[in-house]
């Protein structure tokens, strides 16, 4: 598991933006799934102009590796898969920040993000198992990478999951196949 104080750098300043936020990647798959190591943080964010500004105010230079506000702008005129990272000098902890843009999977998951404790005094909003296995498989068709399948593995054993409601994304995503030849090895 993520040491909670470095997970702690990056949620509490993304709480402070108030701009919509879930932790999804390998820290959503620990949470949902077992414990396994990871070096970073990936979040989905939805970024407007007011949030950028909020943004740039909770990682201060001084702190943290912060791409320069044009980039970050750039990144946001995507329509999808916008992202740049924010890296904490002292820890070398970073966060993979994917901007939510108009991405629909995007949008259909932050409404029904999660909010967990993950520690006494820290609580995160956490994507939906859902959506982190779907990922988990849109990924899989791109890499080949075994690391997620062990990780949905791991999140099906652990956690309940609405499959009814992943249907139409499975099928919309075209991953019915890869998801029955996943679930039933």
């Amino acid at each position: 598991m993520p040491e909670p104080d470095e997970l702690s750098l990056f949620v509490r300043r993304l709480e402070a933006t108030a701009a919509p936020y879930m932790v999804t990647g390998a820290t959503a798959a620990i949470f949902y799934g077992q414990p396994r190591v990871t070096n970073d943080l990936d979040v989905v964010l939805s970024l407007d102009d007011a949030g950028r500004a909020s943004l740039l105010l909770a990682f201060p230079e001084s702190e943290f590796y912060v791409p320069p506000e044009s980039f970050i702008r750039t990144e946001q005129a995507r329509s999808q898969r916008g992202h740049f990272k924010r890296i904490h000098f002292e820890s070398g902890y970073k966060a993979d920040i994917y901007l939510a843009g108009k991405d629909p999977l995007h949008a259909w998951a932050l409404p029904l993000r999660r909010s967990h404790r993950w520690t006494e005094a820290l609580a995160i909003a956490l994507a939906p198992p859902e959506y982190v296995v779907l990922l988990k498989l849109e990924f899989y068709r791109e890499d080949r990478s075994t690391e997620h399948v062990t990780d949905i593995t791991a999140i099906r054993e652990v956690t309940v999951l609405d499959e009814t409601m992943m249907q139409p994304w499975l099928e919309r995503q075209g991953l019915v196949t890869l998801w029955h030849k996943v679930i039933s090895r």
